[in-house]
């Protein structure tokens, strides 16, 4: 399925499911900013448009409607914002309120459990691979299911985030270093996070040195 066919699919099957203002705000606000979004970052690097939704309904602290761009609600994992902001509409033409409303929701949805994540929409359209990997980093601690993160015992979970923090290949002196245990203990992890696929291990001189994040594959998160 192309993504011309997949995406109106998507929004058919939102729409349908909604009714009143939030059926109206899905065909109001999800414009070509938005779009141009699932088509030049999302879809290229999932190629699935599942658990995402868009124009998604939220609350305030005084229980006031608002719509994110979209929400990412897998059915295992933390909840996600995305925002697609754009200079005019987002910085140039908002006066202080609403400068200091759209801070203070953004720290209420995080104080509630959401993560938020936002894009210009300059970098949509004209960098959208920059995007792709911002919103790798951002998800793949979280979502990988090469080996589902079920089967990940907790420390390794937290080595698998240390590997995507510090954007080069991990060493077992850095999970040493971090997480203050012994060598053979490090190693053991990472030789487990490379055997269940989650990292590939780099050779030198015959010997394993570093541990390479593998980069996820469409439809690795579900």
């Amino acid at each position: 399925m192309d993504f011309e066919e997949a995406h109106g699919l998507w929004i058919g099957s939102h729409s349908a499911e909604r009714s009143g203002e939030r059926r109206g705000r899905l065909l109001r606000g999800h414009n070509f900013a938005e779009k141009l979004f699932v088509q030049n970052v999302w879809w290229p690097l999932f190629g699935s448009l599942a658990h995402l939704h868009p124009e998604y309904e939220v609350y305030d602290w005084n229980r006031k409607s608002q719509f994110l761009d979209f929400a990412f609600l897998p059915e295992s994992g933390p909840q996600i914002g995305i925002e697609c902001d754009g200079f005019q509409t987002h910085i140039k033409d908002m006066d202080r309120e609403k400068f200091s409303y759209a801070l203070n929701r953004d720290n209420f949805l995080t104080g509630m459990g959401w993560r938020m994540l936002h894009f210009s929409f300059d970098d949509i359209q004209q960098r959208p691979e920059v995007c792709r990997i911002l919103l790798q980093l951002a998800l793949a601690p979280y979502l990988t299911r090469t080996a589902s993160t079920a089967d990940l015992l907790s420390a390794e979970k937290e080595v698998l985030r240390l590997a995507w923090r510090l954007g080069r290949p991990v060493r077992p002196k850095d999970v040493v270093n971090h997480f203050k245990v012994n060598f053979r203990t490090a190693q053991k992890l990472l030789i487990s996070l490379s055997e269940k696929g989650l990292l590939k291990p780099v050779c030198s001189s015959e010997r394993v040195r570093y541990y390479e994040v593998k980069s996820l594959q469409p439809g690795q998160l579900w």
